[in-house]
């Protein structure tokens, strides 16, 4: 039995669980994995991060990886197109979402937790990040999926993190640096009908309700 380590509110831990619920892979999903440094958590997770996912006695780490082992492992229902360069396409939409967005709204994330950033933090992430959303919406086709007419794994890392880069850039500046494509808002909405995609995001807002209760 597959076993998914991590928790809720994490984006990349939801990035593979919606995978694993569309694909229709048996699995148990452990929510009770937090990062860590600790010697016992960094034997399952060298760099302490989540998520990960356990599979008879072995481990993977990294939730591209843990995807494309996935897709390989159980291709009856893929999530990436047959033909190789379409394959290809849907991988540089993934790269350019999380390299080049995602990572770079990252610096903005302790906002969401009631932390500071610094004002060195604030004007770098203002200057590299509407580049990156630049170059990842000439990419994106939203037509109606984000890499055309079928659903890809580049959705369910789409669902997991644009929402976040959303809300954290309208914390740190006032405003939503997506608003520039106002096809994300009705996008998001259509993936959120799905069954995969709405309970995963059902358990993020209650893991989030939690949080805040315990503040």
């Amino acid at each position: 039995m597959l076993r998914l380590c991590g928790f809720h509110i994490s984006n990349y831990h939801n990035k593979v669980r919606i995978a694993l619920l569309e694909k229709g892979i048996e699995h148990l999903d452990d929510s009770s994995c937090k990062p860590s440094q600790e010697d016992a958590f960094l034997a399952r997770s060298p760099m302490g991060k989540v998520p990960f996912l356990e599979m008879d006695g072995e481990r993977l780490r990294e939730s591209q990886v843990i995807c494309e082992y996935l897709e390989d492992a159980f291709p009856a229902k893929p999530l990436y197109p047959g033909d190789p360069v379409e394959r290809a396409r849907v991988r540089e939409l993934i790269a350019f979402l999380e390299l080049h967005v995602e990572l770079v709204a990252r610096r903005l994330y302790p906002l969401l937790f009631g932390r500071t950033i610094t004002d060195e933090t604030r004007q770098a992430v203002e200057k590299a990040l509407p580049r990156g959303i630049r170059a990842f919406s000439a990419l994106a086709r939203f037509d109606p999926y984000l890499a055309g007419k079928e659903l890809t794994l580049a959705d369910c890392a789409a669902f997991v993190h644009l929402p976040v880069v959303s809300i954290a850039t309208k914390m740190a500046y006032g405003r939503d640096f997506l608003e520039e494509l106002p096809q994300v808002r009705p996008y998001i909405r259509m993936l959120g009908e799905r069954p995969a995609f709405k309970r995963v995001n059902d358990d993020r807002k209650v893991a989030q309700a939690a949080l805040a209760g315990k503040k």
